[in-house]
C-alpha cells in the first residue's frame, strides 16, 4: 500500500474514532435532524469547520501548539473543564424522570439562530481544538511529505463529512425510535460517562 493511501486511511480512522462521542455539537445535529430543521446547513457548518481546523492543524498549527507547553495546558485544562460541565449537565438530564432534552420540541429556531448555535458549540469548545488541531494536526504533521499530509487531511475530512451527514439525516429517518424519552435518558447517561472519561484522560495524561 502506498504512503498516500496509508495516510488517507489513517486520517479517516483516527477522525472516526475521535468524532463519534456524542458531545454538545453532535447533540445539536441530532436535534436538528429530529426537527427536520436546517439539517443541511448544520451538517455543512460542522463539516466545513472540521475541515478548516484539521487543515490548520495538519499544515502547521498542530506542531506549533505541541511545541508550546503553556498553550497545550490551556487546551488541556480548558477542554477538561468544558467536558466536566457538559457531562454534569448530561448526567442531570439522565437522572430527571420524563426528560426529553434532546427531542425536537417547540417552534424551530431561525436559520441565523441555528447557525449561531452551531458555530458557538464548535468554536467555543476547547475539546474540538484538541481533537482537530492538536491531536489530528500533530499526527498529520508527522507524515513524511506534503502529499501524505494532504491525504491524511482528506481522509480526516471525509470521515467528518460521513459522520455529520449520517447523524443529521439519519436522525430524521429514525425519528420514531429516537423520540422516546427513555432513549434520550440513556444517551445522556452515555454522554456523561464519555465526557467524564475523556476529561479524566486529559487531566491525568499529558498530551
Amino acid at each position: 500500500m502506498s504512503t498516500i493511501s496509508t495516510a488517507l486511511i489513517q486520517g479517516w480512522l483516527m477522525t472516526a474514532g475521535l468524532i463519534v462521542a456524542i458531545g454538545a455539537q453532535n447533540a445539536l445535529v441530532l436535534r436538528q435532524g429530529l426537527a427536520r430543521s436546517h439539517v443541511g446547513t448544520v451538517v455543512a457548518v460542522c463539516t466545513l469547520s472540521d475541515w478548516l481546523l484539521i487543515a490548520a492543524g495538519v499544515f502547521g498549527l498542530g506542531s506549533v501548539i505541541q511545541s508550546s507547553p503553556r498553550v497545550l495546558d490551556v487546551f488541556r485544562f480548558g477542554g477538561a473543564a468544558f467536558l466536566i460541565v457538559y457531562g454534569a449537565l448530561a448526567a442531570r438530564r439522565a437522572m430527571t424522570p420524563g426528560t426529553t432534552s434532546l427531542q425536537a420540541a417547540g417552534p424551530a429556531a431561525s436559520l441565523g439562530a441555528t447557525v449561531g448555535a452551531t458555530l458557538a458549540l464548535t468554536y467555543l469548545n476547547p475539546h474540538v481544538y484538541l481533537d482537530t488541531v492538536v491531536l489530528l494536526g500533530s499526527v498529520g504533521a508527522q507524515q513524511p511529505d506534503p502529499s501524505a499530509r494532504g491525504a491524511f487531511a482528506v481522509g480526516a475530512g471525509l470521515a467528518s463529512l460521513m459522520w455529520f451527514t449520517a447523524l443529521g439525516f439519519g436522525a430524521s429517518a429514525s425519528a420514531r425510535w429516537l423520540r422516546r424519552p427513555g432513549v434520550w435518558r440513556g444517551l445522556d447517561a452515555s454522554v456523561a460517562l464519555v465526557m467524564f472519561i475523556v476529561a479524566a484522560q486529559l487531566l491525568l495524561k499529558p498530551l
